[in-house]
Formats: structure tokens, C-alpha cells, sequence
């Protein structure tokens, strides 16, 4: 991008109050990259982050960016937030992928290699074997590897063959003998997904990894007899994979097709992005540019030092031989609220109580107790809960058939639009109807994202109504990883909430009002900017306010702008925002009294808090929702209030902790870039990710957000 034309673009966005969504991920993608460059983390941590990375920028290109070529190829007007029109914002998207890809790239090259031979692990190419190992790699794949590809030429004859979405391909331009040299070929060779990414050959004190594009390249000429190569090129496309649904009458029949067809499109969908292998085919690149209608800055040049697709990092940081190098992640403690967890009778204890769970700190083990209980008990009538993700090998899953099995009443809102777990969800969803449960699968036009689970139970004459309200999905596998928040609780009013809530998704009923619980898309937006304008009038009048929040994305520009008058009447606003954040903190005159950090680090931040001081008399949620107009409009989603003091300080203790934090957290700024927040003096380091171990009850009961 030339440089007159790239200032005139950072003219026009930093003028815009809101920054771009699209920009700020790539702030994010830059967070989580930074922590794969800290000095203190081991090479298996640092390879472990990269991964992440460039799974995010897969993710990030099939819908992000293919959403944007939706309005570009069907000529759609679209202004983003940045304020620029849809093909400059794709120049300026595309400059900043290119820049980030570099430093992807240059971070892989200067760091991670050197690191990995620090290590006794070295990727290397065929050559630098002894001819022992180069034996075994032919072995390998003639064996292996050679009966397992299928080259594909495209020429006058044939058509253009179907390449797969992230797969490596090798490109082969040939010609024939006594043919003329303009008469070229092009043959492509995909790689399948189920071959490993590297050979491994293990030596007396090291690990030699052969990244598997290395054998085939080695051995290619096999593939191509009696015809002439001029020209070999690795490469990787990305498709576009974004898609809505149309709606549907059937729900069970239509519907499922429906997913199943745009699934199938996802892996044939527009090309959005060509990484490719330098030393490349001009001639190809030129061909392959001009069929999928693409500039030269969609194009991305990988060095042959580096290599094509990061996410093959994932088979180093599995490798059995390193798992006590990986760091331990210290065991789960015990939850506040239910010390006696494991040696209780969970029943009986949420008669008395209820249960604020803060994962991966305390373990999902109290749920899945609770449901696997319920799915025995004799007394227990009905389960219904939503399902959005589950693990692949599901323990809620076992409970609800084996709950069916006992016949009880069990009804499942299965999510079959979660993004990426679409055939995972149908497959689960099958398995229960089959069994007897009434399934539902999700609700045309909106994505089921919120999480409850609600069981009814019976004991002598009494009706008891336990209930699960959380943050994130019943998968046991992310508990591990992601941080989230659930509530277990018996309590009356928010056990007739969910009941509500249940017969609005699953039959058709629109009640009058909830009592504690806020719902999307019926009422969510309008209750957080009533929150908002309330503490604004109360810092008008003088009286203590403050707004606290903590969400993984803030975007919807309605709630923004309620923020933005909140600020200019003197509430103090703290945000902690893992993700996209289009809120401009600290803009004179527009935002002076809004602070917003961004916590990265060993676990994904995935809760939702939102905290209201109201004058002392305080407003608490949590839930599934972020302050973003997908959540707002698109999703059936909850809040939660939490009432318990006890609990409810908790909940505030978790913001406290995260605006303490000075080893994962990053500031925003007023142009949108982030500063990573470091000890200052003699301050000591605050790790978020480290002090919800080891939590002080009494400290707790006492937190404050807003002095008195």
C-alpha cells in the first residue's frame, strides 16, 4: 500500500469514536502472539501460542474476511466502524494481516527454531539425514504416504479440481516431451488432513522432525513419469466460510439439510487467502489469482526457513516424549461457596445454598455430579437443559441417555449452528432423539448461546427445582482451559425465570417479565443501557456510581455510546475485554473516565460479569452474553443477577483480581494499539491466572469496586 494512501486511511480511522472490529481482532491475534514471545514461558509453551495464532487467523479469514468478500462480490455497501468503504477497508485489513503475517513468520525463524534446537529438536529436510533415516523415509512413503495421493491435473480437457479448505498442496507445472514449452500443465497434489504434519526420527539425544511437505517433495517426481517438471509450489488456501441459514418450516428435516448443504459449501466456498511457499510458479500464481479473482495482497510468501501452517505445531507440543516438560497446571481448589465439594450430598447442600463455580479453578466436576445424580435418581421427574459445545467424548451426553434410559423426561436444545461443531452437534443430537429425549435443534434465524440446565425433583410432597445457569458451554475438555462462571442454585425466583425461559425456546411463550434473569434478543440491550444511564444520573446527582464489566467482545455500538455519556457524566467505567474491543478508551471529551485492559495469558478468558454500583445498592450478572450486536439481536442469550452476598462478592473479587493484574493484562489506548502492563517500582507481580488458587474467604467478603 503506498504510503500517501495509508496515512490518508489512519486519518480517517482515528478520527471515527469507534474502532474497527475487524482491526481490533487483529490487536487481539497481536496479544496472543506476544505471549508465544515471552522470555519466561518454555519452547513448548511459546509453540503452543503461535498455534493458537494461526488457528485464530484461519478462523479469522473463513468468516471475518469472507463475510467482507460477501459484500465485495455481490457488490453490497458496507461502511465499517473505521469508517472506511468496503474495498479500502480491505486494502487497510489486508496491510495488516501482511504485517502480521511477517511477524508471525520472523518470530518462527529467530526464536522458535533456535529454541527448539536449544532443545535437541531440529526440523530439517531430507538432506541433512544419514542415509539410514533417508531410507526410512522412502519407506515411509512408499508405504504410507504414496498410495494415499491422488495428483489432479487441469488443462483444456479437464476441469478445475476441488481443493480443500487449509489443506497443503503442492502445485506441479509439467509439459510433455516434444511438445512446445507454452503448452504447460498444472497438476495439484493435496495432502491429506490425516497424515502427520512431521516424520519423526528419534536420534540418542534429540528429535529430528521432516515436515511432511519435506518426504513428498523428495519423492514427487514419482508421481509425474515420462513428462518434464518446470516448476514445483507448496501452497494453502483458505475458503470462505461464513454462511447464514435461511429459514427453514421443517425443523427436523429441512433445517438439518439445510446445515448439512451449507457445510459442504463452507469447504467449496470463494478462496480468501493463498499462502504460498517462496520460488513459486509465476505462470501458476498468475492462473490461480486470475480463476478466484484475487489481488496480489491476498497473497501471503511463506521463506522456505519457515514454514506453511502453524497449527501442525500442536503434534510437537503433544509429543508423549515431552509432557513433563510441559508446565503443571495446579490442581482445582474447592469453590468458595462449597469447601465440602466431593464429601456432600450435592442435593441436599443446594437445598441449604447455592454455588458460585469459577472454572478452571474449581473443577466442572460439581455439574457433572449433579446431572449424573439426577439421570440415577428414582425421584428425579425431568432434565432440560441447552447445549451449544460439547467434549467429543461427553459425559453429559452418558448422563442424558442414561437418564432417558430411566425414563425421565429429558429435553435438549441442541445448538446445531455452533460455528465449527456443526456435525459434532447433529451427530450428539441424533444419538439422544434416538434414545427418547425430545430434541430440539436450535431455533431458525437466532443461535442458542445461552447455558442452563434445570431438573425437577421430587421428595415426599415437595417439588424441588435445581438449577444451572453459566458462562460457558458443558464441555469438560474447555473447563480445563477457559475461565467461566456457573451458578447451581435451588432459588425460587430464578428457577421460575428459567422455566420461563425453557417454554419460550422450546414452545411459544413471550412472558411479561423476568425477575432476575435478562434475555436476548427480547430485552438485553435495552436493560444494560438503562443500568448504564442509571449510574450517569446518579453521578449527576452526586452520588457514588461505577460500571465494571468484563466480557470477551465489546462492538455493539448502541451500548458503546450509552457508555460514552456515562463517562462525560463522571461514572468511573472499567472494562476488561479479552477480545475485540470497539470502544475508544480516554478520548478527551468523549471517553476520559473509561479504562480498558485485555487479559492474555494461560487461560482463555471466556466469563461475562457485569457490575453496577447503583448508589451502594448494587446490580451483579453474569452469564453467556457479550455487549456485541450478535449477542444482542441474533442469539437467545442470559444474564443471570446473583444476589447471595457472599457469592456476589465474588463475582466483584473477580474483577478486582483482573484490574489488579500486571503479568497478563495489556491497556488499551486511545488509538486502539494495547501496552502490555508491567510491576511498577517495588510493585509485586499479580497473576490472575495463578492467585484464584488461593483465594482469602475473609478478603473476599470484603472487596470493594467503589470506595465508600
Amino acid at each position: 500500500m503506498k504510503l500517501a494512501v495509508r496515512d490518508k486511511y489512519e486519518s480517517i480511522i482515528q478520527k471515527s469514536d469507534l474502532v474497527s472490529r475487524d482491526l481490533s481482532w487483529l490487536k487481539f491475534n497481536d496479544r496472543v502472539l506476544d505471549q508465544s514471545k515471552k522470555e519466561h514461558r518454555t519452547i513448548f509453551e511459546k509453540l503452543k501460542f503461535l498455534a493458537i495464532t494461526a488457528s485464530n487467523l484461519d478462523e479469522f479469514f473463513m468468516i471475518r474476511v469472507g463475510s467482507l468478500y460477501n459484500y465485495l462480490d455481490y457488490d453490497k455497501e458496507r461502511v465499517d466502524y473505521s469508517g472506511l468503504r468496503e474495498e479500502p477497508f480491505k486494502n487497510k485489513l489486508m496491510s495488516d494481516c501482511q504485517t502480521f503475517h511477517k511477524d508471525q513468520n520472523d518470530h518462527f525463524t529467530q526464536v522458535i527454531l533456535p529454541g527448539l534446537d536449544e532443545e535437541g529438536i531440529s526440523l530439517c529436510n531430507i538432506s541433512k539425514l544419514t542415509e539410514a533415516e533417508q531410507q526410512k523415509v522412502k519407506d515411509y512413503f512408499e508405504k504410507a504416504i504414496y498410495p494415499m495421493l491422488t495428483p489432479m491435473v487441469y488443462d483444456g480437457y479437464r476441469t478445475f479440481p476441488i481443493l480443500m479448505n487449509k489443506l497443503l498442496v503442492f502445485g506441479v507445472v509439467t509439459t510433455s516431451p516434444g511438445e512446445r514449452k507454452d503448452m504447460k500443465k498444472l497438476s495439484f497434489v493435496q495432502i491429506p488432513s490425516n497424515i502427520p504434519r512431521f516424520f519423526e526420527i528419534e536420534r540418542e539425544n534429540s528429535l529430528l522432525l521432516v515436515p511432511i511437505e519435506e518426504v513428498i517433495r523428495e519423492n514427487i517426481v514419482s508421481l509425474f513419469r515420462n513428462v518434464e517438471i518446470e516448476g514445483i509450489s507448496l501452497f494453502r488456501i483458505t475458503r470462505n466460510g461464513d454462511f447464514t441459514l435461511e429459514e427453514s418450516e421443517d425443523m427436523d428435516a429441512n433445517f438439518l439439510e439445510e446445515v448439512k448443504r451449507k457445510l459442504m459449501e463452507r469447504k467449496t466456498g470463494r478462496v480468501v487467502r493463498i499462502e504460498i511457499e517462496e520460488g513459486y510458479s509465476k505462470w501458476m500464481l498468475n492462473s490461480l489469482l486470475e480463476r478466484w479473482n484475487l489481488k496480489m495482497d491476498s497473497v501471503f510468501l511463506i521463506k522456505r526457513a519457515s514454514m506453511i501452517d502453524f497449527t501442525g505445531l500442536w503434534q510437537i507440543v503433544g509429543n508423549k516424549r515431552f509432557r513433563e516438560r510441559l508446565p503443571q497446571v495446579h490442581p482445582p481448589v474447592n469453590p468458595l461457596s462449597y469447601p465440602e465439594e466431593g464429601r456432600a450430598d450435592i442435593f441436599e447442600t443446594l437445598k441449604e445454598k447455592d454455588i458460585l463455580l469459577h472454572h478452571p479453578y474449581n473443577n466442572i466436576d460439581s455439574i457433572l455430579d449433579l446431572i449424573n445424580k439426577a439421570a440415577e435418581d428414582p425421584d428425579v421427574m425431568a432434565i432440560k437443559m441447552t447445549i451449544y459445545r460439547l467434549a467429543k467424548d461427553s459425559q453429559i451426553t452418558k448422563a442424558l441417555l442414561k437418564a432417558a434410559e430411566n425414563g425421565k423426561h429429558v429435553s435438549v436444545l441442541f445448538e446445531v449452528k455452533a460455528r465449527f461443531d456443526e456435525e459434532n452437534n447433529i451427530r450428539e443430537a441424533k444419538r439422544l432423539q434416538k434414545a427418547g429425549c425430545f430434541v430440539i435443534y436450535g431455533i431458525t434465524h437466532l443461535k442458542t448461546h445461552t447455558k442452563l440446565l434445570l431438573i425437577v425433583k421430587k421428595d415426599a410432597n415437595e417439588i424441588t427445582r435445581f438449577v444451572h445457569l453459566g458462562s460457558g458451554n458443558y464441555n469438560e475438555d474447555t473447563a480445563r482451559l477457559y475461565t467461566d462462571i456457573g451458578l447451581l442454585t435451588t432459588n425460587e425466583t430464578l428457577a421460575n425465570d428459567v422455566s420461563e425461559f425453557f417454554n419460550v425456546i422450546t414452545g411459544h411463550s413471550m412472558p411479561s417479565q423476568y425477575k432476575n434473569l435478562i434475555t436476548a434478543p427480547r430485552d438485553m440491550r435495552n436493560q444494560l443501557i438503562e443500568y448504564i444511564e442509571q449510574e450517569a444520573e446518579n453521578a449527576r446527582n452526586g452520588l457514588p456510581s461505577g460500571i465494571f464489566i468484563k466480557v470477551n467482545s465489546l462492538e455493539d455500538s448502541e451500548t458503546i455510546y450509552a457508555l460514552y455519556r456515562a463517562s462525560q457524566s463522571g461514572v468511573t467505567i472499567k472494562l476488561i475485554v479479552r477480545g475485540i474491543c470497539c470502544l475508544r478508551p480516554q478520548r478527551v471529551g468523549l471517553s476520559d473516565k473509561i479504562e480498558v485492559i485485555s487479559i492474555v495469558g494461560d487461560f482463555l478468558e471466556h466469563s461475562r460479569i457485569y457490575h453496577f454500583h447503583n448508589n451502594g445498592n448494587t446490580r451483579t450478572y453474569a452469564g453467556s452474553a457479550d455487549m456485541m450486536v450478535r449477542s444482542f439481536d441474533k442469539r437467545l442469550e442470559s444474564l443471570f443477577k446473583v444476589e447471595a452476598p457472599l457469592l456476589e462478592k465474588q463475582l466483584m473479587n473477580i474483577l478486582a483480581f483482573n484490574l489488579r493484574d500486571n503479568v497478563n493484562a495489556y491497556v488499551m489506548q486511545e488509538d486502539g494499539t494495547f501496552v502490555a502492563k508491567r510491576p511498577i517500582g517495588d510493585e509485586e507481580e499479580f497473576n490472575v491466572h495463578k492467585e484464584f488458587f488461593n483465594l482469602d474467604p475473609d478478603k473476599v467478603a470484603q472487596v470493594q469496586l467503589v470506595e465508600s
